[in-house]
């Protein structure tokens, strides 16, 4: 298997003392409620909405936009969204259990989503600010790569179960391979796996990897560029257009659309809610002219595809080394 190849991508570095956070209500990020960010002016709203929009003027006129903003849900929706995000005596927001193998893992019924990513790509963070309306839920979050050695369940309610997967590549689990492979190729009620790239340093060689897999399994699933506060725009820019040229060039199961986040400043958190939504069936979008992209059944799977008649992995040029601006080379 593909994966097998990630355990051995080890980078050896002085690793710190471990530092085990566990977010309590007092630990609340100041944007968790759309409506309370909705207060803000309208320019920094939709950058803090819609991320990519601070940075496509930096893009060259040359590259097409439109497949970085193929989701475009408007405000009401995210709103509706976040409903799902928040709890009540009806619908608990918890953690739920931890598995080291499938036979472990509980039996659902309900959508899953799943998190996947290099050790230390910020996926419990992420996790963390998704449910920022429930600061009691228990994440934990380490400084030291490979601290996720479990596959940690949490439950949306009766609506969906969001899964965190241990990090592949350094510090990766003894039982990696078994868990995660098993998991990806076995569980029926697995609507999208998201796949974490750290858009600090872009696309490494294990994540070739780790989309190789979703590829060999045929999963549809969703890249995450995170950490997009801790690089220099020139940076970004050219490590999401690496991305992207990825997902056009070498992917069927991918969908289009790159999400950018960050979850300190809390960019694209409300988007993201909205899209993990609709895709475990929990939002129908009202704003259906805005969305430019249809499912499409392929042997059993839901893969993404534009609403024209060409698929969209099929589709365009490579956008490396003609992607960025003069200024941002």
């Amino acid at each position: 298997m593909l994966l097998n190849r990630i355990i051995h991508l080890r980078t050896w570095t002085v690793l710190p003392k471990t530092i085990s956070v566990i977010f309590s209500r007092q630990g609340a990020h100041s944007l968790s409620s759309f409506r309370q960010a909705a207060q803000m002016p309208e320019k920094k709203l939709q950058g803090l909405v819609f991320p990519f929009s601070e940075l496509e003027s930096h893009l060259s006129s040359r590259v097409s936009k439109t497949n970085f903003q193929l989701f475009q849900p408007s405000f009401e929706d995210i709103e509706r969204a976040e409903a799902l995000f928040s709890p009540s005596k009806k619908h608990k927001i918890d953690y739920f259990t931890s598995a080291v193998r499938m036979d472990h893992a509980p039996v659902i019924t309900q959508p899953e989503v799943c998190f996947i990513g290099r050790s230390n790509v910020g996926k419990s963070s992420l996790i963390k600010a998704l449910f920022s309306l429930v600061p009691e839920v228990e994440v934990r979050v380490s400084k030291t790569p490979g601290h996720t050695k479990k596959m940690n369940f949490f439950t949306v309610g009766k609506a969906f179960t969001l899964v965190d997967m241990p990090g592949y590549g350094h510090k990766a689990p003894k039982d990696f391979v078994e868990m995660v492979e098993a998991y990806l190729e076995t569980r029926t009620n697995l609507k999208r796996t998201f796949l974490l790239i750290d858009g600090s340093v872009g696309l490494q060689e294990a994540d070739r990897i780790a989309i190789g897999m979703c590829e060999e399994f045929g999963l549809p699933y969703v890249i995450v560029v995170t950490k997009i506060d801790k690089a220099s725009r020139g940076e970004l820019l050219r490590h999401i257009v690496e991305v992207e040229d990825t997902i056009k060039m070498h992917t069927l199961g991918c969908f289009p659309q790159p999400f950018l986040v960050s979850s300190t400043q809390f960019k694209g958190i409300y988007l993201l809610r909205c899209f993990i939504a609709h895709v475990t069936g929990n939002l129908h979008l009202k704003s259906d002219s805005q969305i430019k992209w249809a499912t499409f059944q392929v042997p059993s799977r839901a893969f993404l595809f534009f609403q024209d008649s060409v698929p969209w992995a099929l589709s365009g040029i490579s956008l490396s080394g003609c992607a960025i601006k003069d200024d941002f080379r």
